[in-house]
């Protein structure tokens, strides 16, 4: 799915309040898309289409998404810390402003995690050392089938379905 189609599914609360989140943070609009772009490239290299599913492909590219978002808004912040805050701000509101089913929102919420907590140990990795990493950790991916599930991987990437 294109970016602009991720958009128009937001709800209306959703645009208000990713629009809040920028209005406040004015020079992170660019580092975000940038970010959320070259993820989807990434993506579509690696796994086509399959990234849109439940799946490995879809844990991996969240964690990468934070990763990223976290290292392009670290040129604005100057401060890992105040990256992977707007990041997870950014990444969770998004979550929430999609309406996915519980399971699918956990899984994403818990793989986004994943990824910024990549990003405070990685944080000066280029970006093909980052994929191959993720890569590797995305091997030892989980398929969870509650949310209850995903707790028992607090350092491990979740999916759903194969």
């Amino acid at each position: 799915m294109k970016l602009w189609g991720r958009i128009k599914r937001l709800s209306l609360l959703g645009l208000i309040q990713f629009g809040w989140l920028f209005i406040t943070h004015p020079l992170l609009i660019l580092p975000t898309l940038g970010a959320t772009k070259r993820t989807f490239e990434l993506c579509n290299e690696l796994f086509g289409n399959n990234h849109h599913k439940s799946n490995k492909a879809n844990a991996f590219r969240h964690a990468l998404w934070n990763i990223l978002l976290c290292q392009k808004t670290l040129k604005r912040t100057k401060n890992n810390e105040k990256s992977v805050t707007f990041t997870k701000e950014v990444t969770s509101l998004y979550e929430k402003a999609t309406k996915n089913e519980n399971l699918d929102e956990a899984m994403d919420l818990h793989n986004n995690e994943i990824g910024r907590q990549l990003f405070l140990i990685y944080f000066n990795r280029k970006e093909p050392e980052i994929v191959q990493i993720l890569q590797n950790l995305n091997r030892k991916a989980q398929k969870v089938e509650k949310i209850d599930d995903i707790r028992n991987h607090a350092n491990l990437l979740v999916f759903i379905s194969e």
